[in-house]
């Protein structure tokens, strides 16, 4: 095996045996990187100058048989709005200005006292607010099964350079689908964490960091640093005994929903509705039962959302100067201008709508042990657009399976279940009850074993 295709738990375990040492491994995924990378553009501030730096220490550490922590010597990259101390954040747009980080973020700090080494920032699309790898600072990020297609976002880059073997961790974070759409684009795994069990600073309404990894068994280690306290965060939930590692959870004499109608948004494409009943029948194989889950989202609730962050865009979209505003992606300044002029009355109803959203998630859900849906309606889409309707009134259609659980916090994970005539990825959502992220980790390692051989990763062009 290649060492840039090696899990987490393989570098561990191999720098524990002295079969291979931090230095060697760092060395070899960042000529991976170097091989793929001026095609993918999946990257933001690499420094490879100080990995190898922490490489060569972890290498001593690693020798004296006192690592630093789980993680010591892993390669990880970490999105750029998760802030890293002397890095700015340009938070995908142009507009910003570069102003370094004065603190590692709680995800960033867990991960470093852990012993990772960070190898660099990953790109995300103007403000977060696209399901693209357009950015109007990034450089265009693609996709590695194909240069022509979308890798997703916000967190583009991570599910990209998780899919390129740009290292085994990735960082991204989620507020509509943010981890989960790359990772279904990109057929890696992704876990959305129950709201406040991994700490974030600042801490939103529906906002998470989530681990990007090529398996479940890397996210659930990911997890285990990821989900210790920060007191940063006030939304976060108090610590917790979680046995992070566990092992798969059989689906027998599971109850779960199959959730093939949103309600609103884009219909579901035939492969992609295809390949989550397929799925579906694994798990009803195993002596699950599997019943139809009705579509809970409409179109109002979905809209009433969209208008929402439009007008909490527009507030800092109006503050910058003309300069400024100028320099923000088209598509995204148009979009933050439908958030003008709003009344107040309407922006009450849409802080209601989140409320109604949540309770209209919980109350569908709350019947099963867990619920099966595709993470988007449709496959991925052209690198150039914006999304997949590539419209900007209509810029959110491909979220209604994603964004509920954000509302409702609970943990929903998007794992690959297979692939359309053209080669592109298709994830299958695995929700579960508010704070059960353990039991959608270990249905999800049971669904990784249960599907079968997967297509190899992709490989950097010639």
């Amino acid at each position: 095996m290649n060492i840039h295709d090696m899990t987490a738990a393989d570098l561990v375990a191999a720098y524990k045996s002295r079969k291979l040492s931090p230095v060697e491994a760092i060395d070899a995924v960042i000529a991976h990187i170097e091989r793929w990378e001026p095609r993918l553009k999946a990257l933001y501030a690499p420094d490879f100058g100080n990995a190898r730096k922490a490489a060569r220490e972890s290498e001593k550490r690693w020798q004296t048989g006192r690592p630093l922590g789980a993680l010591d010597g892993v390669p990880i990259t970490i999105k750029e709005n998760i802030a890293t101390r002397g890095v700015p954040m340009p938070l995908g747009t142009a507009a910003t200005e570069l102003v370094p980080a004065q603190a590692d973020a709680p995800a960033a700090a867990r991960v470093r006292e852990a012993g990772a080494i960070i190898l660099a920032k990953t790109t995300m699309p103007d403000y977060g607010m696209l399901s693209s790898g357009r950015s109007s600072f990034h450089p265009l990020t693609r996709n590695p099964w194909n240069l022509a297609w979308n890798p997703g976002g916000s967190s583009a880059g991570a599910g990209a350079a998780a899919a390129a073997g740009y290292g085994p961790l990735h960082l991204g974070t989620d507020i509509g689908g943010s981890v989960r759409l790359p990772a279904s684009w990109n057929g890696i795994f992704t876990l959305k964490p129950s709201l406040g069990r991994v700490p974030v600073d600042p801490p939103f309404l529906g906002r998470v960091v989530g681990p990007m990894t090529r398996t479940v068994g890397d996210a659930a280690l990911l997890m285990a640093e990821l989900a210790k306290p920060d007191t940063r965060d006030h939304m976060s939930l108090p610590p917790a005994a979680i046995d992070w590692p566990a092992g798969p959870l059989e689906p027998k004499g599971l109850r779960i929903g199959l959730h093939l109608d949103a309600g609103s948004g884009l219909p579901v494409d035939p492969e992609v509705k295809e390949a989550a009943e397929k799925a579906a029948r694994l798990f009803a194989d195993a002596g699950a039962a599997v019943e139809p889950l009705e579509g809970f989202l409409s179109p109002e609730m979905l809209h009433l959302q969209d208008l929402f962050w439009r007008v909490r865009s527009w507030v800092d979209f109006s503050a910058l100067s003309h300069a400024r505003k100028a320099a923000v992606l088209p598509f995204i300044a148009d979009w933050c201008r439908g958030g003008a002029d709003v009344s107040g009355a309407t922006v009450i109803r849409g802080l209601n709508n989140y409320m109604a959203i949540r309770a209209a998630t919980t109350r569908a859900t709350q019947p099963y042990d867990f619920v099966l849906s595709p993470v988007s309606p449709v496959p991925t889409y052209p690198a150039e657009w914006e999304t997949p309707t590539n419209d900007v009134n209509r810029p959110l259609e491909h979220i209604s399976f994603t964004m509920p659980y954000n509302m409702s916090e609970q943990p929903a994970a998007s794992i690959n279940c297979g692939y359309t005539r053209e080669g592109k990825t298709i994830g299958l959502q695995i929700a579960g009850r508010r704070f059960d992220d353990l039991g959608v980790l270990q249905l999800s390692r049971w669904f990784e074993e249960a599907r079968g051989p997967q297509k190899p990763w992709p490989e950097p062009p010639k």
